[in-house]
């Protein structure tokens, strides 16, 4: 290999290795990692609670939020069950990132995912977080075929949780 070649080779790994380093996708999950090491602490204790304790627990952070406790420092726990909730009804647990792009939706944020990556499980969290907060919550898709098969598909969950689909 010659000189020019070598370092036209080193500048490229290195151009790679920056970009990376400084693009919003890593900046984003960085700044994510410790919610989800939050959510994840949570899921143990999370995992014994019987099926009919989750409706309950849907109650009871709808009592704190009306106690004064701010939805941002719940968030952990709300996802935690909603990814329980997940894990019970359709035997699918939430990824880490498919934590982060729930919490990145619920900041009202746009989260780019191709397809396969499991846009149609992410929406259960934030949506769930937004139904616990008190507000309506409507999950948007492209047709109506889409929507009758993702609300009986993700139905479960929600219904979980103690909410109507």
């Amino acid at each position: 290999m010659t000189c020019k070649k070598l370092l036209f080779s080193i500048f490229s790994k290195c151009k790679k290795l920056l970009c990376s380093i400084f693009s919003k996708q890593y900046r984003d999950e960085r700044r994510l990692e410790p919610f989800v090491l939050k959510v994840n602490k949570l899921e143990e204790e999370i995992r014994v609670l019987p099926d009919d304790a989750l409706p309950g627990k849907t109650s009871e952070f709808r009592e704190r939020i009306d106690n004064g406790e701010q939805i941002e420092e719940l968030l952990p726990e709300i996802i935690a069950v909603c990814r329980e909730a997940a894990r019970r009804a359709l035997n699918m647990r939430h990824f880490d990132v498919q934590i982060m792009g729930g919490k990145i939706l619920f900041e009202g944020k746009i989260a780019e995912m191709a397809t396969g990556e499991g846009k149609t499980l992410v929406a259960t969290l934030p949506a769930y977080a937004t139904a616990v907060s008190g507000k309506h919550t409507t999950i948007v898709t492209v047709n109506d075929y889409l929507a009758r098969r993702d609300s009986e598909w993700m139905g479960p969950v929600y219904r979980a949780l103690g909410l109507t689909v």
